[in-house]
């Protein structure tokens, strides 16, 4: 009863997570989900005005193309060519574009569910509370459906884990499955992003150990090793090439046509030119004085506050079975007396599941040697730590409260953080592109403040149409916006403009002071800034809805 239950509970959870993309989510969690990704190939793949990050400059660099290609890329390319076949005559609009992408992303979210249910039984947890646990949590509802590289990185660890928790059919000791699939997931891993190799180090460590535990021949362990190292090397070979011709603008026509070049001169001029994301990514980021300019955080917020903030209970659980693991090997180390059952080392299979939790913990302490350290940066632990936390009659008394944090989660980065601005595109795309500025064309100067940098891209516009005006004053102060908002306000250059101005309610007064007047003006709730969060003093006086809101200001020349 209890298991019908469960696979119950999981379909409508899956429906759930498949329906609110579609519906879709509003909340926007940080730029990256954009510039990682969609506004880059709809710039190159559907010409629309977009702002490229400096990460996909030629000039520094620090992503692969071959990730947004496959995703993003892979949408875009679909929905022009509906249109181009006049399938679909308006595929392309902000809904499509924002949407598109986030659904293939929300289809490969099932990879986890997958590799949970394959892993459960090994790992000797329940699969299908795993499986609530997986579907039920915010971070697989609202991460895991948006267009993150740390949604890839987390569902290639998911397949990674798979690869090498394999068994034999007899199911007594455990045989190393494809070396050439765990080469070519952690050379793609460590190029979609290099952080990978802190996720996949204990994974492969184990895969190691279960290859030299089972294997009585060293030419059938060498075999191993040699399938790993060439399927990496070819992999890393596919993205180098890729992301080189993307960057440096060449094409095979242009390397055969300087004096009839060969296959070796062709092959030269590649390497002169060659592009490597990775290395290029970790040498901005191990540079300290880069790291601080997207901001510098201690050491241990990963293990205090990130982890807490995306799994809740389940994270403190974690830390509390790992203090005990700890204790109970310092002492047996203390009394000389280690027992060591299933794989070598510490990776056994024991009450508590030791391994899992070294899944867990080792790639958490590698990202705490950084500085900068945001939230999202977790969210591929979430497949060790659910298998972790659903060993028998673990987690089990704390329901209630799991169940009231993952809401409480939900509404805050799914509905309500930075909120408004994705509605706010959608209704600025269709002012315009309505009927009547297509008859009569307007300029139209949109200046965002105190808001997340808006992907242009939901605004539909092509890179040819110069009636557009995008102005991100990001969190300028109160001199700098009245003094850009009074110069646009006394443009008489310009005849039929219109001048709108995005901004929160909780710096709506700031405007009032720059001595303009607005002829229309339209609030999008729900819309909450934590960089200018409203107060619980104003909150309280029946001005909430204002506080917790976008206004579109319509300037009056």
């Amino acid at each position: 009863g209890a298991a019908m239950v469960a696979r119950a509970l999981w379909v409508l959870l899956a429906a759930l997570r498949a329906g609110w993309c579609l519906l879709p989510q509003s909340g926007y969690l940080h730029p990256d989900e954009f510039f990682q990704a969609p506004e880059v190939m709809a710039g190159d793949i559907l010409n629309l005005k977009v702002y490229y990050p400096w990460e996909f400059l030629s000039s520094s660099p620090c992503r692969t193309v071959v990730f947004p290609l496959m995703t993003s890329g892979l949408t875009y390319w679909v929905l022009k060519s509906l249109q181009q076949l006049d399938i679909c005559s308006s595929c392309i609009n902000s809904y499509t574009l924002l949407v598109s992408p986030r659904l293939l992303f929300t289809i490969f979210s099932f990879i986890l569910d997958y590799s949970v249910y394959r892993l459960a039984s090994f790992w000797g947890a329940d699969p299908w509370k795993a499986l609530v646990l997986l579907a039920g949590s915010y971070v697989t509802l609202v991460f895991y459906t948006r267009t993150f590289t740390n949604t890839l990185e987390g569902l290639l660890l998911a397949l990674l884990m798979v690869l090498v928790s394999s068994r034999k059919s007899s199911g007594h000791s455990a045989e190393p499955t494809s070396s050439s699939l765990i080469g070519v997931i952690t050379t793609a891993g460590f190029f979609n992003r290099p952080t990978f190799l802190a996720f996949a180090l204990m994974p492969l460590l184990y895969w190691a150990g279960l290859i030299v535990d089972s294997q009585k021949s060293i030419k059938t362990l060498i075999n191993h090793f040699l399938k790993f190292i060439l399927c990496a090397c070819f992999t890393a070979f596919v993205f180098i090439t890729a992301d080189t011709f993307y960057f440096t603008s060449v094409s095979l026509d242009d390397l055969y046509s300087t004096n009839k070049s060969s296959l070796i001169d062709v092959i030269v001029q590649l390497h002169d030119k060659m592009v490597v994301t990775p290395f290029n990514f970790l040498s901005y980021n191990l540079n300290p004085h880069n790291l601080a300019l997207h901001g510098s955080h201690p050491r241990v917020t990963h293990f205090t506050l990130n982890g807490v903030m995306l799994f809740g209970i389940l994270h403190i659980l974690a830390i509390g079975a790992g203090f005990k693991m700890l204790k109970k090997y310092v002492h047996q180390l203390m009394l000389v007396r280690w027992c060591y059952r299933g794989p070598p080392g510490l990776l056994v299979h024991s009450e508590g599941s030791p391994t899992l939790l070294l899944f867990y913990f080792v790639p958490l302490a590698f990202l705490s040697l950084f500085s900068h350290q945001e939230p999202r940066f977790l969210i591929p632990l979430i497949l060790p730590l659910v298998l972790f936390s659903a060993s028998p009659n673990r987690a089990v008394k704390w329901k209630l409260l799991i169940v009231l944090f993952n809401l409480l989660g939900a509404l805050l980065f799914g509905c309500l953080h930075q909120g408004g601005l994705i509605p706010c595109l959608f209704h600025l795309e269709q002012l315009i592109h309505s009927p009547a500025s297509s008859s009569h064309p307007r300029h139209y100067t949109l200046l965002f403040a105190h808001t997340y940098m808006p992907p242009r891209s939901l605004l539909n516009i092509k890179k040819t149409d110069v009636h557009v005006e995008v102005i991100d004053m990001a969190g300028a102060g109160e001199e700098t916006l009245c003094q850009t908002v009074e110069q646009r306000a006394s443009n008489s250059t310009c005849s039929d403009c219109h001048i709108f101005i995005i901004i929160p309610g909780t710096v709506r007064a700031t405007i009032t002071k720059c001595g303009v007047s607005f002829k229309n003006e339209t609030l999008i709730f729900p819309h909450l800034s934590m960089e200018d969060p409203p107060q619980i003093s104003v909150l309280s006086n029946g001005n909430w809805r204002s506080q917790l809101g976008l206004y579109i200001l319509e300037l009056n020349r």
